[in-house]
């Protein structure tokens, strides 16, 4: 979990979860936020990676996890549509 473990990963996927919902004006909950940000930051991080990116720590879970949440959050828009 780059560097943060489990728990911080729960912590810091669920702020990154919590503002990509305020950002694209998202109504999903707490599970949903930790979650998004969780599998957002581990999808954009392997993107980042792939691309000669690479972080520790906190900051670098939480951006990711903010653009991959939001990411998230759009494709879900496009696939109810």
């Amino acid at each position: 979990m780059n560097g943060i473990g489990w728990l911080g990963a729960i912590i810091i996927g669920g702020l990154a979860g919590w503002l990509a919902e305020k950002v694209m004006k998202s109504n999903t909950g707490l599970l949903m936020n930790i979650v998004l940000g969780i599998v957002g930051s581990i999808v954009f991080s392997a993107i980042l990676q792939a691309f000669g990116f690479f972080g520790r720590g906190w900051i670098a879970f939480l951006v990711p996890g903010f653009i991959g949440a939001c990411l998230l959050i759009y494709l879900a828009r496009l696939l109810r549509r």
